[in-house]
């Protein structure tokens, strides 16, 4: 616990912090202190001390751990769970959510052997690679508003990326978060329902962001349609887009539904969809449509070709000109 701490101490400090401070904050000996920062450099943390100064971070590895995720002063990710490995981050949180788990549980893993992405795809999660993350919410609405949920977290997962990055992503409607018209992350909400009173029992989020993948790591298949932040020139640390992306994620719970109008408006704005022809792909056939708007329940309003306008709530719609689709 003195290691979680100390880190919480120096993380994002631009101004060294003596021991005797950390001492007395952390409400532990100077030996104790000495030791954690020991532990933490064992640990591939860069920690100098400097002379009449004191400590401070300069470096940290590209790990995820608890102590840099969780903030005990938010609701989602004040606690976090950290794995190695895990057939899903959705399905071992809905494990621990049919177990009790506190509502704002966040979990991340540094591979899934299981990942998914909607309607059954699999999802390729490389070890090391990318942010994968769910977290638990039991939101006090209607069934029928849940399904929004997904829509609110690609503004959320959109304004992380930009705040830790400087680029800007859109969205394709309905659950991928796009950059120059690449998949840069999928989201995946499941909810589970009270099988007596068919009233919703709890909502895990899932969301996989690529972080450091080139090229040879997607394959032929995926690289033409998959970007990463290094792709993008960036490089950030996932722990960093992980803080960032909880602490949207606690917003936008906090504001969940009152708020909606403002989700609403930023979702429209960084819908690609919108304009452009789309392909309706269900299990009778696929449909020609143009996508006209984003209604204010979040479904895709579109006129078909054939004449007439539907509002599409679920299922697959393919963009022309976007993720190779022609």
């Amino acid at each position: 616990m003195v290691k979680e701490a100390l880190l919480r101490a120096l993380r994002g400090r631009q101004e060294p912090l003596s021991g005797e401070e950390l001492s007395r904050c952390l409400g532990v000996s100077r030996a104790a202190v000495w030791k954690a920062v020991n532990a933490l450099r064992g640990e591939g943390y860069t920690i100098v001390a400097l002379p009449t100064k004191g400590y401070r971070l300069l470096e940290s590895p590209d790990v995820l751990w608890a102590a840099e995720l969780s903030d005990p002063q938010r609701l989602v990710g004040g606690q976090v769970v950290c794995l190695d490995t895990v057939d899903s981050t959705n399905d071992e949180l809905k494990r621990r959510a049919m177990a009790g788990a506190p509502t704002g549980l966040a979990l991340t893993a540094e591979t899934q052997t299981g990942g998914k992405g909607r309607r059954g795809r699999s999802f390729q999660s490389l070890p090391g690679k990318g942010l994968y993350l769910s977290i638990l919410l039991r939101p006090q609405v209607p069934l029928d508003q849940v399904s929004q949920l997904t829509a609110w977290t690609a503004v959320a997962v959109c304004r992380a990326i930009e705040a830790v990055s400087g680029i800007r992503a859109d969205v394709k409607w309905p659950n991928d978060v796009l950059v120059e018209g690449k998949k840069l992350c999928g989201i995946l909400t499941e909810l589970g329902v009270e099988a007596e009173t068919g009233s919703l029992s709890y909502v895990v989020v899932g969301m996989g962001v690529n972080v450091s993948q080139l090229d040879a790591d997607f394959g032929p298949e995926l690289c033409p349609i998959a970007t990463s932040l290094a792709l993008l020139g960036v490089r950030v640390r996932r722990a960093a887009l992980g803080r960032e992306l909880l602490a949207e994620l606690d917003r936008m719970n906090a504001a969940f539904p009152a708020g909606r109008a403002d989700y609403l408006a930023e979702y429209r704005r960084r819908c690609v969809t919108l304009g452009r022809q789309v392909r309706l792909i269900r299990p009778q056939g696929e449909t020609l449509a143009q996508a006209l708007d984003v209604d204010d329940d979040f479904a895709l309003r579109v006129r078909l070709d054939g004449g007439g306008e539907e509002t599409v709530s679920s299922g697959e719609v393919s963009v022309r000109g976007v993720l190779g689709c022609q």
